[in-house]
């Protein structure tokens, strides 16, 4: 086989054909061959269980590390301002280095042991759309600014920890719900109500509501926000396809010059550390004045406070606070990031050339991503944890669907996320800068959720009604909400707060409305998508017997093969679904 013409060619250190690796990997020559023409129908130069050399998985982790990083570090920045925290806090890199650590822990149980599918579990931007309600109600708000500055460090101190533990206590509770769906099974049941007019508001929402947000950042400076904006549309729109030389090693080739998609791997970092040299060159001649918000001085200090080396462990903040307004508010984000999830395995597995997951492997990675956001809640990332997208798109864009990259990628952010002056670095970035990445990435999970549109009929006037109402009034009635408070009398405190905090987040009112208009008002299977969405989420695989190991755990088959009673457990490989666990699916 031609080394130039391989699917990964294209990549320098990406360039072992698949003989290679099942030669590697003992694979017989039947097999070896059926792997190879599997691999050439999804044109892949690594499937799941290929285990590429460790040098080049290094690399390649470092791709998916680079991939995740900028959501990451952007949650922070919305989340420490409603916590009342100083711009300068060293503790927010304390706060990234958590979410990293958090991060890189779930996603090597998920890919170990949970689904098993190459995705990375971390941050997600759904939380924030309830935390940010939470944070609201009048006995969280942050008091007003000549308070906060006359306050000294501890009381300050005190004043975001009190807030983090009550969103910590929050989501780890509310992920209880998430991870009793996944080990009893009742994925499926949800799918013959999660419709695709269900998803639309929901996951849509999760973008649109935080426009306010991306609105702040940006204004402390237009121009370097709009420059960020065009520099990423140019990056990752226009020179997606444009290739740059770099220097490669191959053991047959030797030294070459190998071209490389960078704009199309790195668009987001490229931008951000252009666009942060235009804010020093701006910061060096005197351009911005002292303190504007986007020199790149402006908060060095975190980086010298910040020692090397943190631990981050549970209960840092204090001991999780739990009240009832806060669990029903988080559970609108725990829904959002189920949905969202369940819908990425079967594009994961496609793309990494893996068999549909079948109903144990989705209910055990729903029951797994449930377990990582309690572990975020108790570790006090004040966030919980969800499939990155963005890697699953790392995968389509670099043929690279192994298991073992994803592991070496945990393994490196549990590193990283012991560094804090690795964390206290992102902290620094210039407010218009993140502006403007806001824009871009907020809009893009909006319209990821739209995408779920295509699966409906568009043309029909009851699908516009739902859309249209689902998705405005949901806007509304949460900003009306924000702005009065105390509007809701039911004469206990208690009841008052949690309605409060429900109607207040836009997820979860979209969400509901979506669901019910769309069961309630009548409409035929193939006007509501019914019949294409169930097809793309079919929970089996098309043969029982296609999948013997991809899913099956690392350790201990021969003891849960001859347990009978592990067949009764739906997260359990030798699992066999009942009828109402298959959300109406119909195998071929």
């Amino acid at each position: 086989m031609d080394e130039g013409n391989q699917p990964g060619a294209d990549f320098p250190l990406l360039v072992i054909g698949t003989e290679d690796i099942a030669l590697r990997n003992g694979v017989s020559s039947p097999t070896r061959v059926e792997l190879e023409e599997k691999k050439r129908d999804v044109d892949i130069t690594y499937g799941i269980d290929d285990i590429p050399p460790w040098y080049l998985c290094i690399f390649m982790a470092l791709q998916h590390y680079l991939t995740m990083i900028g959501a990451i570090v952007s949650i922070p920045f919305i989340l420490t301002p409603a916590l009342c925290m100083k711009d300068d806090d060293p503790a927010r890199s304390h706060i990234i280095c958590t979410m990293i650590f958090v991060t890189g822990l779930v996603t090597w149980i998920q890919c170990t042991f949970g689904c098993r599918l190459p995705i990375v579990q971390g941050g997600t931007i759904s939380f924030l759309v309830p935390t940010l309600a939470i944070l609201n109600l009048p006995q969280w708000r942050c008091p007003d600014p000549e308070v906060l500055d006359a306050m000294d460090h501890v009381n300050r101190t005190e004043l975001w920890q009190v807030r983090m533990r009550e969103l910590s206590g929050a989501i780890a509770v509310s992920a209880i719900f998430q991870a009793a769906i996944g080990y009893f099974g009742i994925v499926g049941v949800l799918l013959r109500y999660v419709t695709p007019l269900t998803i639309v508001p929901t996951v849509s929402l999760v973008g649109l509501s935080l426009f306010e947000n991306a609105a702040e950042a940006a204004s402390q400076h237009w121009g370097i926000a709009v420059g960020t904006i065009l520099m990423l549309t140019v990056f990752s729109q226009c020179l997606s396809e444009v290739k740059v030389p770099v220097p490669a090693y191959n053991r047959n080739k030797g030294c070459f010059i190998a071209w490389f998609h960078l704009f199309k791997l790195f668009p987001v970092l490229l931008t951000i550390m252009l666009m942060w040299g235009v804010c020093g060159l701006l910061t060096l001649s005197g351009n911005l004045p002292v303190g504007h918000p986007a020199r790149t001085d402006v908060k060095i200090r975190i980086i010298e406070d910040s020692p090397w080396f943190r631990f981050p462990y549970p209960g840092q903040w204090g001991v999780p606070t739990v009240t009832a307004a806060g669990v029903l508010g988080m559970l609108a984000g725990v829904l959002a990031c189920t949905v969202e999830s369940i819908s990425y395995y079967p594009t994961t597995a496609r793309m990494c050339g893996a068999p549909p997951p079948p109903v144990h492997a989705i209910n055990r990675g729903i029951a797994t991503e449930g377990l990582g956001t309690i572990l975020a809640g108790l570790w006090g990332s004040g966030n919980g944890t969800n499939t990155f997208g963005e890697n699953v798109g790392a995968i389509g864009v670099t043929k690279i669907g192994s298991r073992r990259v994803i592991q070496y990628a945990a393994a490196l952010m549990l590193i990283q996320g012991l560094i804090s002056k690795f964390g206290a670095v992102f902290i620094i970035i210039p407010q218009p800068v993140v502006g403007g990445m806001f824009c871009v990435m907020f809009g893009m999970i909006a319209a990821f959720g739209l995408s779920a549109l295509q699966y409906v009929d568009l043309n029909s006037a009851r699908n516009l009604y739902i859309i249209g109402f689902s998705i405005f009034f949901s806007l509304v009635l949460p900003k009306w909400m924000i702005q009065n408070p105390h509007v809701i009398h039911t004469g206990s405190d208690i009841a008052d707060s949690i309605i409060t905090v429900l109607l207040s987040t836009s997820i979860l009112v979209g969400g509901v409305l979506g669901c019910l208009c769309d069961n309630l008002i009548p409409g035929t299977p193939e006007e509501r998508g019914l019949i294409a969405w169930q097809e793309q989420m079919k929970l089996v695989p098309d043969k029982e017997d296609d999948t013997p190991n991809t899913y099956d755990f690392p350790v201990g088959m021969g003891i849960v093969k001859r347990c009978k009673f592990f067949s009764y457990l739906p997260f359990m490989p030798t699992y066999k679904p009942r009828k109402w666990q298959m959300c109406g699916c119909k195998k071929e």
